[in-house]
């Protein structure tokens, strides 16, 4: 063949069309690479997840990254059906399955299932994990600077102090920003009364004057560069800034908390399903889950995965807390009608 290939000739084939005369156009369709389309929360997985996965299964993975729920949640209303994979948290999973928004998982297709413990399974937002398998699982508190703060930081009252004016980030995130004036109220983070909704909305509209920012994700970085010295945020957030800056601290204040969990989810209509649940179940290993605990810092639901998670992480309260102060947390509930009340009054605080 004149010096070219077998190989060569295929690829200039191929490129020119010549396949067709020798009837093999099916050739090129089998070179079509895979692909998995994943919605998820910024540093939530480790450096080898996505690469380790892609070469296991010769998938090409896209990863894009959200900042809270409700920005995912429009995304996928929106019509969004080009993501496989997103990972709600407790309460998002329930309104979005009230929405039918999320297909439900072949679990023959997920048999690392077993390795879920037990407490994290068939919880009320979704019965019998039809439409969500746990992922991580945590608290909100405060991070902190303890070479610029020197008060004792145990009360989510000391976001509200004025010597800490233009050093305070919140969440933004229309529930979470709340939390801590309801429990400051001695409320239940999942009050329906409109008076002690009203109550916290004054609160933080108090509070506005202090707070440098309102973010679910950079506060992470103000916390290392130290332009921020207290943050509203969540456990694995602050930790990841303590790698980079060890006077960061994280505390689960007195008054308590909420407890969250958040899941892995596949929209209604993923145009990849099955790789998707393949990708549930490779992260669902307990090798590959202990491997992004470690990265990350927070705690996983996989019970198999804590031999393999360093005993720093493991064996500290403010990651795996004790019960007596999970005793004093709540998960997130979906408040139906309700929710209306607390976006209207978030929208309020934004605004002026």
């Amino acid at each position: 063949m004149n010096k070219i290939t077998r190989r060569n000739f295929l690829n200039i084939a191929v490129s020119t069309g010549v396949l067709s005369f020798f009837g093999l156009q099916g050739i090129s369709c089998s070179r079509k690479k895979k692909e998995l389309f994943v919605y998820n929360w910024p540093y939530y997985v480790s450096d080898n997840t996505i690469p380790n996965f892609e070469k296991e299964f010769k998938v090409k993975v896209t990863y894009d990254n959200y900042s809270s729920n409700e920005e995912m949640q429009a995304k996928i209303q929106a019509g969004a059906v080009g993501y496989d994979l997103i990972f709600p948290s407790d309460y998002m999973v329930g309104v979005m399955r009230g929405q039918n928004l999320l297909e439900e998982f072949d679990m023959k297709n997920i048999p690392n299932f077993k390795y879920i413990e037990e407490r994290f399974k068939n919880l009320e937002f979704d019965p019998g994990n039809k439409y969500s398998i746990p992922y991580f699982w945590g608290t909100t508190g405060i991070g902190y600077n303890s070479d610029k703060v020197k008060d004792k930081v145990d009360s989510w009252s000391i976001l509200w102090d004025e010597k800490y004016k233009g050093r305070i980030s919140m969440l933004d995130d229309i529930r979470g920003l709340f939390n801590p004036a309801l429990k400051l109220l001695n409320c239940s983070i999942n009050t329906t009364e409109p008076t002690k909704i009203e109550e916290a909305k004054q609160m933080l509209l108090k509070q506005k004057s202090l707070v440098k920012a309102y973010t679910a994700d950079t506060y992470v970085d103000f916390l290392k560069s130290g332009d921020i010295w207290l943050a509203q945020g969540y456990s694995g957030d602050v930790f990841q800034a303590l790698k980079v800056n060890k006077t960061i601290k994280f505390i689960i204040p007195k008054e308590g908390t909420d407890m969250w969990i958040d899941n892995m989810c596949i929209p209604k209509g993923a145009k990849n399903k099955e790789i998707a649940e393949k990708f549930v179940n490779y992260i669902l290993k307990p090798e590959v889950i202990a491997d992004i605990s470690n990265f990350t810092w927070y705690a996983n639901a996989n019970s198999a995965s804590l031999a393999l998670i360093k005993p720093e992480i493991r064996d500290n309260p403010a990651i795996f807390p004790p019960k007596e102060v999970l005793d004093k947390c709540e998960f997130q509930k979906d408040l139906k009608e309700v929710n209306k009340l607390y976006e209207k009054a978030y929208n309020n605080i934004k605004s002026v």
